[in-house]
């Protein structure tokens, strides 16, 4: 059987701010915005709550509901997830409901509905969708997180304003909204849309987050609407700069626990591993540049959505099982993407897998090769790294190692534990 490498563990050094009490920060940002002069006793206020897994994210939505409340409005919780959840109401709800978002816990309900309205023609000339439920409240507020987009390069990412046309323009929205994308840019379509939203559909605020490298909550934020593309440019730059990366340039194979829709919109973080705008290597001046990559498995909060997949060159056969193909292939056909649900050669066990994959890695025996493996995506602070980067890494300041090199060997199964358990 191929040799393969001893790991050694290591942490990284980054940047921590953090926000130390959730409600607390939630509640003086948006009462510093005075909404309580424009909702009036009894109105409704929408609350958009995406898919992706952003920490404490059902701790801030209640916050919210709470403060809505605290104005005399009544407030509803609209899943806001484009086609996310196999594109229906009942798959959006119950992904809200895995994040600990319920109307038990908010004290409010969640108005989940894949009907839209179409509030005008943008200035391209298609139609412009907004949720039925969110556009029948008397205000929104739109929440979510402002963090560089897995496809897209601009001052405006990811963030409220991809929330306003994407997420809360359904399916329905999402799929014209990302064909017309590929005819203009996303710039142009994120902001022509956004714009329009933010002038009919009664928008009263903003909730944007930004998180640390360890996937920890370092800037909440209220917006007023006509600050929120300002804003939401310089919140960019601050994701952008607490973003983690991985603590070598480049590696033969990165190994992956699990991808899925709640560590990153397309599965992955492609900026992370270095495959954002080509499927399976980096462009020319984008690091890291990372060889083959090859995945373990599926979040459970993912729900069957493997999108994704089809960036890797390697998987586990458990992943392809568990993989909802209907739901991945909604996804990455609405989203423009359609190579993202493609499978990957998948096999039974880590130990096929890995070592099928270091044996296509050029001339560099596999014993020495440059193998990373991390937990996933979000979770990069803490990894184990093969011995042919142990001398560069004494070398490092910015990291401490933990375990020195030693041999992981796979179960009698021929698996390996999660990175979490492989101490």
């Amino acid at each position: 059987m191929t040799k393969i490498p001893d790991f050694f563990r290591v942490r990284q050094s980054f940047e921590r701010p953090q926000v130390v009490d959730i409600a607390v920060e939630v509640e003086t940002q948006l009462a510093s915005l005075r909404l309580g002069r424009t909702v009036k006793s009894g109105e409704t206020v929408a609350i958009s709550a995406g898919s992706r897994g952003i920490a404490n994210i059902a701790v801030i939505i209640k916050a919210i509901a709470d403060h809505v409340r605290s104005i005399g409005g009544q407030p509803w919780i609209i899943p806001a997830m484009g086609s996310h959840g196999g594109a229906t109401a009942e798959g959006q709800r119950a992904i809200l409901e895995g994040y600990g978002i319920t109307e038990e816990y908010c004290g409010c309900p969640i108005q989940a509905s894949m009907e839209t309205v179409v509030v005008t023609a943008a200035a391209e000339g298609f139609d412009v969708h907004f949720d039925r439920h969110a556009f029948e409240a008397n205000h929104v507020i739109v929440c979510g997180r402002v963090k560089p987009h897995t496809g897209f390069t601009g001052d405006i990412e990811s963030g409220l304003m991809k929330m306003m046309l994407i997420g809360l323009g359904k399916s329905a929205g999402a799929e014209i909204y990302h064909r017309a994308i590929k005819d203009y840019s996303f710039g142009q379509i994120v902001r022509s849309v956004a714009r329009e939203v933010l002038a009919k559909c009664n928008v009263i605020a903003g909730v944007a987050i930004v998180e640390n490298a360890f996937d920890e909550t370092a800037v909440i934020e209220a917006v007023a609407p006509n600050e929120i593309e300002e804003r939401e440019k310089e919140l960019l730059r601050e994701a952008k700069r607490l973003m983690p990366q991985l603590p070598f340039p480049a590696a033969d194979l990165l190994v992956v626990d699990r991808i899925g829709k709640n560590i990153s919109g397309s599965g992955l973080d492609t900026n992370i591993v270095g495959r954002k705008y080509l499927d399976h290597r980096a462009a020319e001046d984008e690091y890291p540049k990372i060889r083959n990559i090859a995945i373990r498995g599926l979040t459970p909060e993912s729900k069957g959505n493997a999108v994704g997949i089809g960036l890797v060159e390697f998987c586990r056969s458990q992943l392809v099982r568990d993989m909802d193909r209907q739901s991945t292939f909604i996804n990455c056909i609405i989203g423009g993407h359609v190579t993202g649900g493609m499978i990957p050669i998948d096999f039974e066990t880590d130990c096929e897998m890995v070592t099928t994959a270091l044996s296509v890695i050029g001339l560099t025996d596999p014993v020495d090769a440059k193998v990373l493996w991390i937990s996933d995506t979000l979770h990069v602070a803490e990894l184990e790294c093969s011995g042919a980067y142990f001398e560069a890494a004494l070398q490092r300041d910015d990291l401490e190692i933990l375990e020195q090199p030693r041999p992981i060997p796979f179960n009698a199964d021929g698996n390996w534990a999660d990175l979490a358990r492989s101490k």
